[in-house]
């Protein structure tokens, strides 16, 4: 595939080996880095198409290495590869990032999230969101809601805008505006620091049914 993908890590072994994964399932336009601010170089002298960072990386982390990029302006699809289930990673998926796919997924996963992204949809391993962090993720959420706020939320899911959501439900962009205020406070989103874009996340696979 002819997709520019810039790949960092740093542990040696790790890279190399997700390198030749990569090739393996058709990616063969792969640039690597073990840091981050050497892959941030890259990523203005090789404009990749898509990164996929490591999140411990010496000089700049990967979600540092996210966050800058997202300052520059800098159009790329950036998926964050790494072992930890961390909600700081979680909470910029949408943001920063376009996935959180856990390296224990990646033999199964990575051609799947690379194609999410590439497709401007989001991505985050099912793992993270069957772990401890899904806190949020309430068996009776659906019963707190009325069936108007559950189509938003399940158009959220799909990664459309307010008007988006209003155009294709007939409605005004206040309306939906409302909603998703009334969303927020019946879930208890804004009392427990989480946004709304997260707990879509969380549960996009429930809402996706």
């Amino acid at each position: 595939m002819s997709l520019k993908i810039l790949l960092a890590d740093d542990h040696p072994l790790i890279l190399k080996g997700t390198k030749e994964f990569l090739n393996e399932i058709g990616f063969e336009n792969v640039i690597t880095s073990e840091d981050g601010l050497e892959a941030y170089k890259l990523v203005l002298k090789e404009k990749p198409e898509v990164l996929i960072l490591d999140y411990n990386m010496p000089k700049l982390d990967g979600l540092e290495l996210a966050k800058l990029c997202n300052k520059e302006g800098i159009k790329v699809k950036i998926i964050l590869l790494t072992l930890q289930k961390n909600e700081l990673i979680l909470k910029e998926v949408g943001k920063t990032i376009d996935a959180y796919l856990l390296k224990e997924d990646a033999l199964d996963k990575l051609k799947e999230c690379i194609d999410s992204v590439n497709d401007n949809k989001i991505y985050i391993s099912s793992n993270i969101q069957k772990s401890s962090l899904n806190h949020l993720n309430s068996d009776d959420f659906m019963n707190l809601l009325t069936s108007s706020e559950i189509k938003i939320l399940k158009q959220l899911a799909r990664n459309k805008t307010s008007q988006d959501i209003a155009e294709d439900l007939f409605i005004s962009k206040r309306t939906v505006e409302k909603h998703r205020s009334n969303i927020i406070q019946k879930l208890d989103l804004a009392k427990n620091g989480k946004s709304l874009q997260q707990f879509v996340i969380i549960n996009k696979t429930r809402l996706e049914l």
